[in-house]
Protein backbone atom coordinates (compact mmCIF):
# COMPACT_ATOMS: atom_id res chain seq x y z
CA UNK A 1 0.00 0.00 0.00
CA UNK A 2 1.65 3.09 -0.72
CA UNK A 3 2.88 5.42 1.79
CA UNK A 4 1.89 8.68 0.51
CA UNK A 5 -1.64 7.43 0.53
CA UNK A 6 -1.56 6.08 3.97
CA UNK A 7 0.32 9.23 5.43
CA UNK A 8 -2.35 11.58 3.47
CA UNK A 9 -5.42 9.82 5.15
CA UNK A 10 -3.74 10.02 8.67
CA UNK A 11 -4.14 13.95 7.50
CA UNK A 12 -7.67 13.71 6.64
CA UNK A 13 -8.27 11.79 10.14
CA UNK A 14 -6.35 14.76 11.84
CA UNK A 15 -8.46 17.56 9.72
CA UNK A 16 -11.44 15.84 8.75
CA UNK A 17 -11.81 18.44 6.38
CA UNK A 18 -11.20 17.85 2.67
CA UNK A 19 -10.06 21.15 1.81
CA UNK A 20 -7.44 21.98 4.72
CA UNK A 21 -5.98 18.78 4.07
CA UNK A 22 -5.61 19.38 -0.09
CA UNK A 23 -4.24 22.44 0.99
CA UNK A 24 -2.11 21.09 3.44
CA UNK A 25 -0.80 18.20 1.02
CA UNK A 26 -0.08 20.41 -1.64
CA UNK A 27 -2.96 19.59 -3.58
CA UNK A 28 -6.34 19.87 -5.06
CA UNK A 29 -9.64 18.47 -3.15
CA UNK A 30 -10.39 16.33 -6.28
CA UNK A 31 -7.16 14.67 -6.39
CA UNK A 32 -7.99 14.41 -2.50
CA UNK A 33 -10.62 12.20 -3.12
CA UNK A 34 -9.82 10.04 -5.60
CA UNK A 35 -7.13 9.11 -3.47
CA UNK A 36 -9.45 8.02 -0.87
CA UNK A 37 -12.03 6.54 -3.29
CA UNK A 38 -8.43 4.01 -3.98
CA UNK A 39 -7.96 3.96 -0.83
CA UNK A 40 -11.64 2.68 0.25
CA UNK A 41 -11.54 0.16 -2.93
CA UNK A 42 -8.75 -1.48 -1.64
CA UNK A 43 -10.32 -1.55 1.96
CA UNK A 44 -13.39 -2.84 1.14
CA UNK A 45 -15.07 -0.33 2.71
CA UNK A 46 -15.91 3.26 3.18
CA UNK A 47 -13.64 4.85 5.37
CA UNK A 48 -15.49 8.22 6.15
CA UNK A 49 -18.91 9.96 6.23
CA UNK A 50 -19.27 12.94 4.08
CA UNK A 51 -21.94 15.85 3.22
CA UNK A 52 -21.76 19.00 2.59
CA UNK A 53 -21.41 20.29 6.17
CA UNK A 54 -18.87 17.86 8.35
CA UNK A 55 -16.89 14.37 7.26
CA UNK A 56 -16.56 11.84 9.99
CA UNK A 57 -14.74 9.07 10.21
CA UNK A 58 -16.32 5.75 10.18
CA UNK A 59 -15.30 2.51 12.22
CA UNK A 60 -13.86 1.13 9.48
CA UNK A 61 -12.12 4.25 9.15
CA UNK A 62 -10.82 3.87 12.84
CA UNK A 63 -9.51 0.12 12.18
CA UNK A 64 -7.86 1.16 9.03
CA UNK A 65 -6.15 4.66 10.94
CA UNK A 66 -4.62 2.36 13.13
CA UNK A 67 -3.29 -0.06 10.52
CA UNK A 68 -2.01 3.06 9.03
CA UNK A 69 0.11 4.43 11.90
CA UNK A 70 1.89 1.03 12.50
CA UNK A 71 2.21 0.58 8.76
CA UNK A 72 4.63 3.60 9.24
CA UNK A 73 5.66 3.18 12.22
CA UNK A 74 7.11 -0.29 10.61
CA UNK A 75 8.59 1.57 7.47
CA UNK A 76 10.40 3.44 9.50
CA UNK A 77 12.50 0.97 11.34
CA UNK A 78 12.67 -1.24 7.61
CA UNK A 79 14.44 1.81 6.43
CA UNK A 80 17.02 1.98 9.20
CA UNK A 81 17.16 -2.01 9.36
CA UNK A 82 18.23 -1.56 5.22
CA UNK A 83 20.65 0.83 5.92
CA UNK A 84 22.49 0.32 8.52
CA UNK A 85 25.83 2.50 7.78
CA UNK A 86 25.44 5.22 10.44
CA UNK A 87 29.39 6.39 9.71
CA UNK A 88 27.73 9.24 8.15
CA UNK A 89 24.22 10.20 8.98
CA UNK A 90 22.05 11.25 5.71
CA UNK A 91 18.36 10.85 5.28
CA UNK A 92 15.28 12.96 5.46
CA UNK A 93 13.93 14.49 8.75
CA UNK A 94 10.74 16.15 8.53
CA UNK A 95 10.16 18.65 11.50
CA UNK A 96 6.71 20.44 12.02
CA UNK A 97 6.58 23.68 14.41
CA UNK A 98 4.88 26.76 13.95
CA UNK A 99 5.72 29.91 11.90
CA UNK A 100 6.67 31.47 15.07
CA UNK A 101 8.83 29.05 16.03
CA UNK A 102 10.42 28.54 12.54
CA UNK A 103 11.78 31.86 13.38
CA UNK A 104 12.59 32.19 17.27
CA UNK A 105 13.50 28.96 18.15
CA UNK A 106 14.52 26.89 14.96
CA UNK A 107 17.36 28.35 13.48
CA UNK A 108 19.85 28.00 16.39
CA UNK A 109 18.46 24.00 16.63
CA UNK A 110 19.12 23.95 12.87
CA UNK A 111 22.70 25.33 13.18
CA UNK A 112 24.14 23.03 14.99
CA UNK A 113 22.64 20.09 13.43
CA UNK A 114 23.68 20.84 10.32
CA UNK A 115 26.87 21.44 11.17
CA UNK A 116 27.11 18.12 12.70
CA UNK A 117 25.18 16.25 10.08
CA UNK A 118 25.76 18.14 7.00
CA UNK A 119 24.21 15.03 4.66
CA UNK A 120 20.84 14.87 6.92
CA UNK A 121 17.56 15.83 4.60
CA UNK A 122 15.52 18.97 6.89
CA UNK A 123 11.63 18.61 5.65
CA UNK A 124 10.06 21.39 7.64
CA UNK A 125 6.18 21.59 7.54
CA UNK A 126 4.86 24.66 9.57
CA UNK A 127 1.34 25.35 10.43
CA UNK A 128 -0.60 25.77 13.88
CA UNK A 129 1.63 24.95 16.79
CA UNK A 130 -1.70 23.48 18.37
CA UNK A 131 -1.33 20.26 16.10
CA UNK A 132 1.80 19.76 16.87
CA UNK A 133 1.86 16.62 18.94
CA UNK A 134 -0.79 15.15 16.59
CA UNK A 135 1.61 15.47 13.59
CA UNK A 136 3.88 13.66 15.61
CA UNK A 137 0.97 11.17 16.99
CA UNK A 138 -0.03 10.04 13.40
CA UNK A 139 3.46 9.95 11.17
CA UNK A 140 3.85 12.93 9.37
CA UNK A 141 6.47 14.53 11.64
CA UNK A 142 9.65 13.07 13.08
CA UNK A 143 10.04 15.89 15.52
CA UNK A 144 7.94 18.65 16.06
CA UNK A 145 8.22 21.91 18.18
CA UNK A 146 5.33 21.91 20.91
CA UNK A 147 4.07 23.80 24.04
CA UNK A 148 4.13 20.65 26.81
CA UNK A 149 0.28 19.81 27.04
CA UNK A 150 -2.06 19.04 30.01
CA UNK A 151 -2.57 15.55 28.09
CA UNK A 152 0.37 14.99 27.12
CA UNK A 153 0.44 11.73 25.56
CA UNK A 154 2.65 8.80 27.87
CA UNK A 155 4.21 6.99 24.32
CA UNK A 156 5.68 10.32 23.18
CA UNK A 157 8.80 11.51 24.33
CA UNK A 158 9.26 15.42 25.30
CA UNK A 159 13.29 17.54 25.55
CA UNK A 160 12.73 21.03 26.94
CA UNK A 161 13.99 23.58 25.19
CA UNK A 162 12.63 26.74 26.57
CA UNK A 163 10.28 28.39 29.03
CA UNK A 164 7.70 31.23 26.78
CA UNK A 165 5.64 33.15 29.20
CA UNK A 166 2.26 34.17 27.72
CA UNK A 167 0.81 37.92 27.92
CA UNK A 168 -2.70 39.40 27.75
CA UNK A 169 -2.85 41.51 24.41
CA UNK A 170 -4.97 44.19 23.53
CA UNK A 171 -5.17 46.70 20.82
CA UNK A 172 -3.40 50.20 20.53
CA UNK A 173 -5.50 51.94 18.17
CA UNK A 174 -8.70 53.62 19.02
CA UNK A 175 -11.62 51.05 19.43
CA UNK A 176 -14.53 49.36 21.15
CA UNK A 177 -12.19 47.15 22.71
CA UNK A 178 -9.80 50.28 24.06
CA UNK A 179 -12.64 52.13 25.76
CA UNK A 180 -13.46 48.88 28.00
CA UNK A 181 -10.33 47.91 29.13
CA UNK A 182 -9.75 52.11 29.83
CA UNK A 183 -12.79 51.72 32.51
CA UNK A 184 -11.86 52.16 35.73
CA UNK A 185 -14.03 48.85 36.82
CA UNK A 186 -12.57 46.69 33.68
CA UNK A 187 -15.75 44.15 33.05
CA UNK A 188 -14.27 41.06 31.95
CA UNK A 189 -17.22 39.55 31.17
CA UNK A 190 -17.93 41.60 28.64
CA UNK A 191 -14.82 42.20 26.82
CA UNK A 192 -14.39 39.73 23.11
CA UNK A 193 -11.29 37.39 23.46
CA UNK A 194 -9.71 35.67 20.60
CA UNK A 195 -8.92 32.25 21.32
CA UNK A 196 -7.29 29.19 20.12
CA UNK A 197 -9.26 27.03 18.29
CA UNK A 198 -7.74 23.84 20.54
CA UNK A 199 -4.08 23.14 22.26
CA UNK A 200 -2.39 23.92 24.71
CA UNK A 201 -3.43 27.56 24.43
CA UNK A 202 -6.91 27.12 24.45
CA UNK A 203 -6.15 25.44 27.91
CA UNK A 204 -4.17 28.21 29.34
CA UNK A 205 -7.29 30.81 28.23
CA UNK A 206 -10.06 28.39 29.78
CA UNK A 207 -7.88 27.84 32.89
CA UNK A 208 -7.94 31.97 32.80
CA UNK A 209 -11.74 32.27 32.18
CA UNK A 210 -12.23 29.86 35.23
CA UNK A 211 -9.63 31.15 37.85
CA UNK A 212 -11.33 35.14 36.83
CA UNK A 213 -15.20 32.91 37.00
CA UNK A 214 -16.33 35.07 33.97
CA UNK A 215 -18.28 33.25 31.49
CA UNK A 216 -16.23 34.74 29.04
CA UNK A 217 -17.34 36.97 25.40
CA UNK A 218 -15.55 34.78 22.52
CA UNK A 219 -15.50 36.65 19.56
CA UNK A 220 -13.58 34.06 17.79
CA UNK A 221 -11.84 30.54 17.71
CA UNK A 222 -8.70 30.92 15.58
CA UNK A 223 -6.08 28.65 14.20
CA UNK A 224 -2.27 29.74 14.89
CA UNK A 225 -1.50 32.38 16.92
CA UNK A 226 -0.04 34.71 14.58
CA UNK A 227 -3.69 35.33 13.45
CA UNK A 228 -4.98 35.62 16.93
CA UNK A 229 -2.34 38.69 17.46
CA UNK A 230 -3.49 40.10 14.19
CA UNK A 231 -6.80 39.78 14.70
CA UNK A 232 -6.33 41.84 17.95
CA UNK A 233 -4.38 44.28 15.87
CA UNK A 234 -7.47 44.94 13.92
CA UNK A 235 -9.55 46.00 17.52
CA UNK A 236 -11.49 42.16 17.29
CA UNK A 237 -10.68 41.62 20.87
CA UNK A 238 -8.03 40.84 23.46
CA UNK A 239 -5.87 37.39 23.74
CA UNK A 240 -3.50 35.41 25.83
CA UNK A 241 -0.14 34.94 23.32
CA UNK A 242 3.00 33.79 23.67
CA UNK A 243 5.60 36.39 24.25
CA UNK A 244 7.69 35.04 20.79
CA UNK A 245 4.92 35.06 18.81
CA UNK A 246 4.54 39.14 19.72
CA UNK A 247 8.31 39.88 19.42
CA UNK A 248 8.41 37.85 15.84
CA UNK A 249 4.81 39.62 14.79
CA UNK A 250 4.46 42.02 11.55
CA UNK A 251 1.98 43.72 13.41
CA UNK A 252 3.77 44.21 17.19
CA UNK A 253 3.41 47.82 17.15
CA UNK A 254 -0.69 47.63 16.45
CA UNK A 255 -0.99 45.80 19.74
CA UNK A 256 -0.09 46.54 23.61
CA UNK A 257 0.71 44.68 26.92
CA UNK A 258 -1.94 45.02 29.47
CA UNK A 259 -1.77 43.47 33.00
CA UNK A 260 -3.51 40.27 33.62
CA UNK A 261 -5.53 40.24 37.21
CA UNK A 262 -3.98 37.10 37.96
CA UNK A 263 -0.89 35.32 36.81
CA UNK A 264 -0.88 33.26 33.64
CA UNK A 265 1.52 30.27 33.58
CA UNK A 266 4.22 29.58 31.23
CA UNK A 267 4.57 27.27 28.58
CA UNK A 268 7.15 24.84 28.37
CA UNK A 269 8.42 24.58 24.96
CA UNK A 270 10.08 21.70 23.87
CA UNK A 271 10.79 18.88 21.04
CA UNK A 272 8.41 16.25 20.74
CA UNK A 273 8.89 12.84 18.95
CA UNK A 274 7.79 9.14 19.35
CA UNK A 275 9.59 7.80 22.67
CA UNK A 276 10.39 4.44 20.59
CA UNK A 277 11.77 5.79 18.27
CA UNK A 278 14.24 8.39 20.23
CA UNK A 279 17.42 5.62 19.62
CA UNK A 280 16.75 6.11 15.57
CA UNK A 281 20.28 7.66 14.71
CA UNK A 282 18.70 10.73 13.18
CA UNK A 283 16.17 11.69 15.90
CA UNK A 284 18.91 10.80 18.47
CA UNK A 285 21.09 13.40 16.93
CA UNK A 286 18.54 15.80 17.28
CA UNK A 287 17.88 15.28 20.47
CA UNK A 288 21.34 15.46 21.14
CA UNK A 289 21.85 18.81 20.02
CA UNK A 290 18.53 19.84 22.58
Amino acid sequence: MDIKALKLYLTLCDTLHFAKTAEQSHMSPSTLSRALQRLEQQVGNKLFERDNRSVSITQAGIEFKHFAQQTLANWHELQLKVDPDQSVLKGKLNLYCSVTAAYSHLPALLDKFRREHPQVEINLITGDAANSVSEVRNGRADIAISAYPDDFPSNLHFAHIDVVPLLLLAPNMPCQVQQMLNQPDIDWQAVPFIVPEHGPGLRRAENWFKQMAIKPNIYAHVSGQEAMTSMVALGCGISITPDVVLNNSPVRDRVQIIDSPIKIPAFDLGCCCKEKRCDEPLIKAFLEVI
